[in-house]
């Protein structure tokens, strides 16, 4: 079996205690459970397929796999699992908690942070993925109900019983994340971050420089806008949640195809996809980012680890800025997947 080595980058830093080395690039794997089309179920090729894209990550020398135990839902940690079987040493395995799902229909219940929760969420996700300890845990999303110091003490008591070794924060304010990181050091936060979404770049990413933080950016190319592959929305899945995603919808659409066209132009007089540059893009804003692009497709993935050889000159993200302003997408994103009925 053909295996290869990424670059690696390090989550956290060395100062703080939480200094996590991975490859550049991760591989967000919610994607081939559910939301971009129809949910995964068990025994179907389409799990093996799953699998197999998996291992081909890992034979890329895709290091940090990025699953949740909403996504599927309870389905996605336990086809990881299946993947990563016999190659536990190959992974720098990261999951969530937080948005709270019922078993039976999968309807969301809201965002839960409470300590009893977060107990019982780690115990049934390290069930699910057969191992003994998650390396990063996340709180997937913050509960405004919960003081962020009594779920951080709860993750922290985690890492004290060796069920979990770095926590993390998805989709956290810069005031929360401080004062997280007060409770117990904070490796990663997650959240957005493409050409097409620069929110991260005012006050969080400043915040987690400051307190020696890495960057997780999921849909770092847009979900899937950037890839210059989707020219209609006819073209997804009648269950794809993005057709109801601003960004997706009538004129905003149109806006946001041209962004991507000029994209598209200046990857092809490098002679590398739109995807790979956008990706090289978020690779290029520091060592201390590390996307996690999700696909279903072996080629995509490919393609996608070719991101990580591409080199951009000052001229380049100076082309980029000026093809995608910062202010020129059109559509909100939406920041909380637990109020998406998808």
């Amino acid at each position: 079996m053909t295996t290869h080595t990424l670059p690696t980058r390090t989550l956290g830093s060395v100062a703080n205690g939480t200094a996590l080395a991975v490859s550049a690039l991760g591989l967000g794997c919610m994607g081939i459970s559910e939301f971009y089309g129809q949910t995964l179920e068990h025994g179907t090729a389409a799990e093996t397929d799953g699998i197999a894209t998996i291992r081909r990550a890992l034979d890329l020398g895709v290091r940090l796999l990025d699953t949740a135990d909403m996504y599927g839902p309870f389905t996605n940690e336990r086809l990881v699992g299946a993947a990563i079987a016999g190659r536990r040493d190959d992974v720098v395995l990261a999951t969530k908690f937080g948005i709270d799902r019922d078993v039976a229909s999968g309807a969301r219940r809201g965002v839960n942070g409470r300590p009893e929760y977060v107990r019982a969420a780690a115990d049934a996700s390290l069930l699910r993925l057969g191992v003994d300890h998650i390396d990063l845990y996340y709180q997937h999303r913050v509960d405004p109900t919960v003081p962020i110091e009594e779920t951080v003490g709860a993750m922290a008591e985690l890492v004290a019983a060796g069920k979990v070794r770095h926590l993390g924060l998805s989709e956290a304010s810069a005031a929360t994340i401080r004062r997280a990181h007060a409770v117990h050091p904070i490796t990663a936060v997650q959240t957005e971050y493409s050409l097409f979404t620069r929110d991260v770049e005012a006050q969080i990413l400043p915040v987690l420089r400051e307190l020696g933080i890495g960057l997780v950016p999921y849909s770092p190319l847009g979900r899937g806008f950037l890839t210059g592959t989707i020219t209609s929305t006819s073209e997804l899945a009648a269950d794809d949640f993005r057709r109801a995603n601003p960004r997706f919808q009538g004129a905003a659409f149109e806006a946001n195809l041209a962004l991507v066209g000029a994209v598209r132009d200046l990857a092809e007089a490098k002679g590398i996809t739109a995807g790979q540059l956008a990706l090289a893009w978020v690779l290029a804003q520091g060592e201390d980012v590390v996307p996690i692009p999700g696909t279903k497709r072996i080629a995509y993935l490919e393609q996608n680890v070719g991101a990580a050889a591409v080199q951009l000159s000052d001229d380049d993200r100076a082309a980029l800025d000026a093809a995608v302003p910062a202010s020129a997408v059109v559509g909100d994103r939406y920041a909380d997947m637990s109020s998406i009925n998808a």
